[in-house]
């Protein structure tokens, strides 16, 4: 095949389905150093979202600047040590995975240590990776503690209820449908399951918990949600910012920081690749890949459309409700 097609976009918008164009273009071929992947899937995060509309903290270089942060594919030819034709692997580093075939650095690329089906394996990188990091990167928890978090039915809550289930770690879960979604969380292993608009939220779901407090609240909305993860904490105990869904700031009660002493930290897993040691990662990955191969650590998928509608699929990302995650699929016609 000599040619490939890709998603690009040339300028930013706040509705990325207008701006975003599936081409055509060369074949790319790889550099020393580097492997051509035939992309199998990517899914659609919020992230992809923000890096079209730019308001992402990994800028655009525009014009036509290649779409999409994540993904899973085959080395198709290896110009690189350690990596041979058919080798299956996940996307580390860079943009551009909406893409049927890319060249990349083999150091972006990781080698998957055992078969996971393509559609999970694509969601492999940025989810699973933000949950494991909130349970081991912030506080030393053990069998039997508390965990609280916010969104707890996005594909990053869903992760941490499934791996903290597997350290028997205990997870309160804030959600804005509970009587919908209650069966459906506690099937993946939440404990509870709360609304988090319900009257006095706090005092009713403390007094559950046998006079235990979280010692860690995972917080991906902001504002009046994030007050209820602080109000929660046990004191000492840590809030760790990953996203900022209602786009509204944190504010932080003063007796909270004197007299709680909780802690504030945030998450951003891209810089955490940046930044960790090679084996590190690697071992995280061998985890979730060893447990999303076992069937112990899943993400819900709502749809798959294949790459050429990547418009219709950005769209569908971006509804409210959905029941999972929307995936670009290079293997659809």
């Amino acid at each position: 095949m000599s040619e490939n097609h890709y998603a690009e976009f040339s300028e930013c918008s706040m509705k990325p389905q207008d701006v975003l164009e599936y081409v055509s273009g060369p074949m790319p071929v790889p550099a020393e150093g580097e492997v051509l992947i035939r992309m199998k899937a990517a899914p659609i995060n919020p992230a992809d979202i923000n890096f079209v509309q730019g308001v992402y903290g990994v800028k655009p270089v525009l014009p036509h600047s290649r779409a999409g942060l994540e993904g899973c594919g085959m080395v198709q030819e290896s110009r690189a040590e350690g990596f041979r034709k058919d080798d299956e692997v996940i996307l580390l580093r860079g943009v551009g995975s909406w893409s049927e075939y890319v060249a990349v650095p083999a150091v972006n690329v990781m080698k998957l240590p055992v078969k996971v089906d393509p559609v999970q394996a694509a969601m492999l990188k940025v989810n699973p990776l933000t949950a494991l990091r909130m349970l081991e990167g912030f506080v030393s928890l053990t069998p039997g503690d508390w965990v609280v978090q916010n969104a707890s039915n996005s594909g990053v809550g869903r992760c941490i209820i499934q791996l903290a289930r597997e350290m028997g770690v205990k997870t309160v879960n804030f959600v804005r449908r509970p009587d919908e979604l209650r069966d459906e969380l506690t099937a993946l292993g939440a404990d509870l399951v709360v609304g988090e608009d319900d009257e006095d939220v706090v005092k009713n779901t403390l007094a559950r918990l046998d006079g235990k407090r979280p010692v860690l609240a995972s917080n991906a909305v902001g504002g009046e949600s994030a007050l209820r993860l602080m109000d929660m904490l046990a004191p000492g105990g840590s809030m760790v910012t990953y996203g900022a869904m209602s786009r509204k700031s944190i504010k932080v009660p003063n007796g909270f920081l004197i007299f709680k002493g909780i802690k504030l930290e945030g998450l951003w897993v891209t810089q955490w690749l940046k930044n960790a040691p090679v084996p590190e990662i690697e071992a995280a990955y061998d985890k979730l890949a060893r447990l999303m191969a076992d069937g112990r650590l899943k993400q819900a998928v709502d749809t798959v459309y294949p790459l050429s509608d990547v418009r219709r699929a950005v769209e569908k990302a971006q509804e409210e409700f959905r029941s999972g995650k929307v995936v670009l699929s290079m293997e659809r016609a």
